[in-house]
């Protein structure tokens, strides 16, 4: 693929919707977080760290991810944490993005809520004041947890409504996904439903597409995230394409996971090209080889995407954001006005 063509996608503007912020955490700043907080780690290195980013599936990925999460204690590691996967949202020409976190997974080891709101909300609010980036918080439940926990998770978070209403706009579904439908957490979502909040989930990344039929009709949901596994099911590759039911997907993330096996066999390009609303995102990208430009540079390279597609993945993105509807023109004028001038 051109240098052109690689050039063109890095001043592309950008949303990022599919973002797990405790997975965007670089070995060497796990490294110094172990060290100031005095957690242990299982590995003696940066370098045994990497090594051991060789995933045979999700699991093998989320069990590693938890390890990490480990050294996450303070309100300056949220902040530290946040900060630097901006500083690379930045660099990458990401105008916004709408970043999952995980409550239950630092709540579990006696961390509370307000730390972890606190500490990212403040890397977000800097951001917006010195750069005019734009971010919001999707809270997702641990679906490998029970829905009582979920609950309580959403229960324990709803005092801090007010204090962080600019940021927190959402609800979210994640975590090891087989054996853990969306019906499980039918409840707590029609409560956040109710509360006004904006509803995403999981679904057809490991999982089958019945998964994304029940987010669709059992959870509500707004948007899918990941629903690769949709190309097994004419009629829901039907259904998404008339609704343009948003699906966020993760390249890298789907290589690194053994979801594909070769970026060339990805089904991203046949779905945007079916009209399908997809977009590229880079899930957990410290642990997945890649933040945005990558993501978009390996899937480019490999689909072979031209420029009107890759201008169509951007503009899909900004229009499935939780924004609205004025900020979500001004950033496609943007876009149409680069497009133009290239």
């Amino acid at each position: 693929m051109s240098t052109q063509l690689h050039d063109f996608i890095r001043g592309l503007p950008k949303a990022e919707l599919h973002l797990h912020i405790e997975g965007s955490l670089e070995p060497e700043l796990m490294f110094a977080l172990a060290q100031k907080n005095g957690v242990q780690l299982p590995y003696a290195s940066v370098e045994e760290v990497r090594a051991a980013y060789d995933f045979a599936d999700l699991q093998s990925f989320l069990d590693l991810y938890y390890a990490g999460a480990a050294v996450l204690q303070t309100e300056q590691d949220f902040f530290d944490l946040t900060h630097a996967y901006i500083e690379r949202a930045l660099a990458d020409n990401v105008r916004h993005v709408e970043l999952f976190f995980d409550p239950q997974t630092h709540t579990a080891r006696g961390i509370h809520i307000t730390t972890v709101f606190s500490g990212i909300a403040r890397a977000l609010r800097e951001a917006r004041a010195k750069n005019g980036f734009s971010g919001a918080m999707i809270l997702c439940f641990l679906r490998h947890l029970s829905e009582e926990d979920a609950i309580a998770t959403l229960e324990a978070a709803l005092p801090l409504r007010d204090e962080y209403a600019d940021l927190w706009t959402g609800v979210g579904l994640d975590s090891a996904e087989v054996g853990n439908p969306p019906e499980k957490f039918a409840h707590v979502f029609t409560i956040a439903q109710a509360m006004g909040f904006r509803l995403v989930a999981h679904a057809g990344e490991e999982g089958p597409p019945a998964y994304i039929h029940s987010a669709l009709d059992v959870l509500q949901v707004e948007r899918i995230d990941h629903g690769v596994r949709a190309e097994e099911d004419p009629a829901l590759m039907a259904r998404l394409q008339q609704s343009r039911m948003p699906l966020t997907v993760c390249p890298l993330s789907n290589l690194k996971l053994c979801v594909v096996k070769d970026m060339r066999e990805h089904n991203l390009a046949r779905m945007l090209r079916t009209g399908l609303c997809v977009t590229i995102n880079s899930d957990d990208p410290a642990y997945f080889g890649g933040y945005m430009n990558a993501n978009y540079i390996a899937t480019a390279d490999a689909l072979e995407l031209g420029k009107e597609e890759l201008v169509q993945l951007a503009r899909n993105a900004f229009e499935a954001s939780f924004v609205s509807d004025e900020q979500k023109q001004l950033w496609l004028d943007e876009l149409e006005a680069y497009a133009q001038q290239h």
